[in-house]
């Protein structure tokens, strides 16, 4: 939940899409929504996860029941499920980012979007604005991990 991206991506993410000397996961476009490469920018937080499972030497950051392959997409509801908390989805996880982007991180909408991987502005706006808006986006997953982390004593 630090990254933000939806279950699928987060689960399916594969160690060698991790750039550590640049702090960039690089999402490949047959992984995302929107079929185009998405750049994940890396935070001190998401690093503590990492780091310690290449140790382990599998492909996938998160691995599933057999080795080298990926947790399953469903395994967060799943995980949801038993624990019985009542009203609370993986997709509401993305939304309370998104508020908490906006209303308490003060950060602009296209920042906030883009960090979900939505595609933001009109066809012809894109044309023009082709930055990802990576520096931005680093200060928003910053926050929001300092933020999120100090919700949970860590």
């Amino acid at each position: 939940m630090l990254d933000w991206m939806p279950n699928q991506r987060g689960s399916e993410g594969c160690l060698g899409e991790f750039d550590l000397d640049d702090l960039i996961w690089t999402i490949p476009e047959e992984r995302t929504k929107t079929g185009a490469v998405h750049r994940v920018p890396l935070t001190d937080q998401m690093l503590g996860i990492i780091e310690p499972l290449q140790a382990l030497r599998s492909q996938c950051v998160f691995e599933g029941q057999r080795r080298h392959t990926p947790l399953s997409n469903m395994s967060m509801l799943m995980l949801l499920r038993r624990m019985e908390i009542e009203g609370v989805t993986v997709h509401g996880f993305r939304s309370a980012f998104r508020d908490w982007a906006s209303e308490v991180g003060n950060h602009p909408r296209e920042v906030a979007e883009l960090s979900l991987g939505h595609k933001v502005g009109s066809e012809v706006e894109r044309a023009y604005a082709r930055s990802d808006l990576l520096s931005r986006r680093r200060e928003l997953m910053r926050d929001w991990n300092l933020f999120a982390c100090s919700q949970c004593g860590g």
